[in-house]
């Protein structure tokens, strides 16, 4: 029987900021636009989106673990624990995790449309479980062919932050669409450190991922610019705050997590490899959940 550390570990912990992130980002700009505040619904509907996210994290990589254990790709590879690839859990019982933390998602995900009267919420929903699912699943999964990373930043970025603020304001607004895009891009500075580890065993067991089509040196320039980018985007948007109310000056607050964005930007660069890259990752995974925090309190503080 799996004990519940291991499947505490199978459901990767070091990635789940990655769901809370975009959520927190997501209720700073809602504060925002609104102009009022918090009040208790608010509370309610930001934790029901924090289930969602969080769900549909947990729930894709059980299904990456799934589907990446029956096919043989993870029998050989560094990083977190594989209970189908390792032969720690029964496949089905994988399969049935994965399913499970996609309910959970959905429920959670029906709760809000009840609550907001948003039912395109539930295409959005739909999708979102979809894209988790097919990641590594299904006949034609579209990781192996290198498109992991714009599931990552539509879904972990656009997706979760647009609509978490779609959620508390009633529609989809430009400024949660442009906080977005920094998430996503530290969201797929992730799966990029990921892949980068795994590249040489990918490689070898056919899944073309993107480090597996740049190669190490491109993914490395890639990844550094992924950490890069949204300070530049965030310093640009608080810029634009001094000249206009209509947007946060003072998420220049999220500035403040530079200084943990140097050391998973020199390690990658420097050739870092292997089990370094294990360290990159609980790294990155700190500096998209510091960041994220920072703008999302400076987001708020912004009132017009």
């Amino acid at each position: 029987m799996t004990s519940a550390r291991l499947w505490w570990q199978g459901a990767r912990p070091r990635t789940l900021p990655a769901s809370l992130a975009p959520v927190a980002v997501g209720a700073g700009s809602a504060a925002f636009t609104n102009n009022d505040g918090y009040h208790p619904l608010d509370l309610l509907i930001t934790a029901l989106c924090a289930v969602v996210a969080l769900a549909l994290q947990v729930g894709v990589n059980y299904a990456n673990d799934y589907s990446d254990g029956i096919r043989g790709t993870d029998s050989e590879r560094l990083g977190p624990i594989r209970l189908v690839g390792q032969g720690l859990a029964p496949p089905t019982h994988v399969r049935g995790a994965a399913f499970a933390a996609f309910g959970v998602a959905a429920l959670a995900g029906l709760t809000l449309v009840v609550i907001t009267g948003l039912w395109w919420l539930l295409a959005v929903g739909a999708a979102a479980i979809a894209a988790a699912w097919f990641y590594t699943g299904g006949p034609r999964p579209y990781g192996y062919a290198g498109l992991g990373e714009v599931f990552v930043f539509v879904f972990f970025g656009l997706v979760a932050v647009a609509g978490t603020a779609a959620c508390l304001t009633g529609g989809v607004t430009l400024l949660s669409l442009v906080l977005a895009v920094p998430v996503g891009l530290l969201a797929v500075a992730l799966l990029v450190a990921n892949n980068l580890r795994d590249v040489h065993t990918d490689r070898a067991a056919g899944k073309n991922t993107l480090a597996a089509r740049l190669g190490e040196a491109r993914t490395r320039t890639l990844f550094v610019a992924l950490i890069w980018l949204p300070f530049v985007i965030v310093a640009l948007v608080s810029v634009a705050g001094l000249l206009s109310d209509a947007w946060p000056a003072l998420g220049v607050l999220a500035l403040v997590a530079v200084p943990l964005a140097a050391a998973p930007a020199r390690q990658v660069r420097g050739g870092a490899s292997g089990t370094d890259l294990i360290v990159v990752l609980g790294e990155t995974a700190r500096l998209e959940l510091v960041f994220s925090i920072l703008l999302a309190i400076g987001v708020s503080l912004s009132w017009h």
